[in-house]
């Protein structure tokens, strides 16, 4: 009788990484990012994808929507759950190092961080840094299935993962939540930083009264014209209300 291996930490944190950097979709054992990351990890495609459901059915956002994932959630599981939400910088980090030693990052991926830790002149600094944005970025571009979730726009190059409270203004611990983002068409990420919109605490756009541009139809169309309006909800890692509230009051130009 085969004996049932136990999932090791580095296993797990191969598993939650790719769980942050892929919809709920592409959870599934044909996916070839699931096939490359199971074999560098030790175990099958189709192990790794019950996983991945296992860890969905711990997500509230995605029970939420009635798509419970699987039922067999482990106390490991639940643990690592916590341990990312209490520290998205940290747990950023270690994901990233466990997929590296594993493996479970194209060569083409592995080759270009290499040469940008090269031309670095401050090597942890910039390579935490940019280790975290990377993830960012990756986690906010699967919650909202790669849409800006104002407009609906699809191109890759046009969108940014818009940080809700300020990179610089946000707790260490905090920086690379993913529910401290929103992903934007770059436009509506200017205006975003700038505080000429934001999104309120029912998730709909609201235009600073301030920008009032008379006869431009530009402006009117792709700026004013969605005052008002919901937002496109991500599958998962949906915006915290303390963060809206935090842009609402100090960033937006009421």
């Amino acid at each position: 009788m085969a004996v049932r291996r136990g999932w090791t930490r580095q296993q797990l944190l191969v598993a939650y990484g790719l769980y942050c950097r892929l919809p709920f979709g592409r959870l599934h054992h044909r996916n070839p990012e699931i096939i490359q990351a199971a074999e560098a990890i030790g175990r099958t495609p189709s192990a790794l994808a019950m996983k991945l459901g296992n860890i969905a059915h711990i997500d509230p956002a995605i029970a939420s929507t009635g798509r419970a994932g699987l039922r067999n959630a482990s106390a490991k599981d639940r643990a690592l759950w916590e341990e990312m939400h209490d520290d998205w910088g940290r747990f950023a980090a270690e994901s990233h190092q466990a997929m590296r030693e594993a493996g479970a990052i194209t060569r083409d991926a592995a080759a270009e961080e290499d040469e940008q830790e090269r031309r670095g002149a401050d090597r942890p600094a910039q390579t935490m840094a940019r280790i975290g944005q990377n993830f960012f970025r990756a986690a906010v571009l699967s919650a909202y299935d790669e849409r800006c979730c104002i407009t609906g726009l699809s191109v890759a190059s046009l969108l940014v993962a818009s940080h809700i409270v300020p990179w610089k203004s946000c707790d260490s611990r905090d920086r690379v939540n993913p529910r401290n983002g929103l992903l934007l068409s770059s436009l509506h990420d200017k205006a975003f930083d700038a505080g000429l919109l934001t999104i309120d605490e029912a998730l709909r756009v609201r235009v600073s009264p301030r920008l009032a541009v008379a006869g431009d139809p530009f402006f009117s169309l792709a700026i004013k014209n969605y005052d008002g309006r919901p937002i496109a909800l991500p599958e998962k890692f949906e915006p915290e209300k303390r963060f809206l509230a935090y842009h609402n009051e100090h960033v937006f130009q009421a």
